[in-house]
């Protein structure tokens, strides 16, 4: 059995996986990381490997604290992977982005995909039919816009996310709702638009927290896949472990 840990800007995920079946996950926030490690350990006694992925702020600490008890791969842009790196700074390329061209290049091989991660930010990884990582984009997640809007104005009130009733705001709170939601699913179309300009046959897949919330939005078709970044982490560390 293999532990997958995503700890993203928000969350710490834990899941579980038998061979390529995901069978459990749980998400919580970090300082309750040694609590949830130890319970989860006595639940999965099985447990093997583990691969490691940050984002976030991780300690020293909790990683040994793994690595007491498991095989750990820490996912950096060092380890093994099954596509060409294009990108021109692969250094600086988020590890959570590799996992998610990884999960791509696994499940669709052969051929042109488009990812498309809508969580804290809304980021764009394109991989080609020849297994070629070109690069993509970096934009704010929509809980970022709502916050953005009340952090760097004095009037606008912080809002929960909420899907419009209309594109026409008939007041502030409607107004930003309409902004931030609709701004975001077209950008995301036209995103999808442009990239289907240059590759007719393309593959879209949209995943991330807000995943669920925006795929019947968009004009798009597209495979919406809530998993596909723990997917990806456990590929890796199958792939590195050959």
């Amino acid at each position: 059995m293999n532990l997958i840990v995503d700890v993203g800007n928000t969350y710490v995920k834990f899941a579980v996986f038998n061979k390529a079946d995901l069978i459990y996950k749980l998400s919580f926030k970090l300082n309750e990381f040694k609590i949830q490690y130890k319970t989860l350990k006595k639940s999965f006694p099985k447990l093997k490997k583990a691969i490691i992925s940050s984002v976030g702020h991780l300690s020293d600490e909790h990683v040994e604290l793994i690595k007491n008890d498991l095989i750990v791969i820490q996912l950096t842009s060092n380890v093994n992977f099954p596509f060409k790196n294009d990108y021109q700074t692969p250094k600086t390329l988020g590890v959570d982005r590799i996992a998610l061209v990884c999960a791509s290049v696994n499940q669709f091989p052969n051929n042109n995909v488009l990812i498309i991660d809508a969580g804290t930010c809304i980021t764009y990884d394109f991989v080609t039919h020849e297994n070629h990582y070109l690069g993509g984009a970096i934009s704010p997640g929509i809980r970022l816009r709502y916050i953005t809007l009340n952090n760097l104005t004095a009037n606008l009130p912080l809002l929960e996310t909420k899907q419009p009733n209309n594109i026409v705001g008939d007041s502030t709170e409607a107004s930003i709702h309409s902004g931030v939601v609709y701004g975001a699913i077209k950008e995301i179309d036209g995103v999808i638009d442009q990239y289907r300009e240059d590759y007719s046959d393309l593959t879209v897949i949209l995943t991330g927290g807000d995943s669920n919330f925006l795929s019947n939005q968009l004009k798009n078709t597209i495979f919406a896949k809530s998993n596909f970044l723990l997917d990806g982490l456990n590929f890796i560390l199958e792939y590195n472990s050959k």
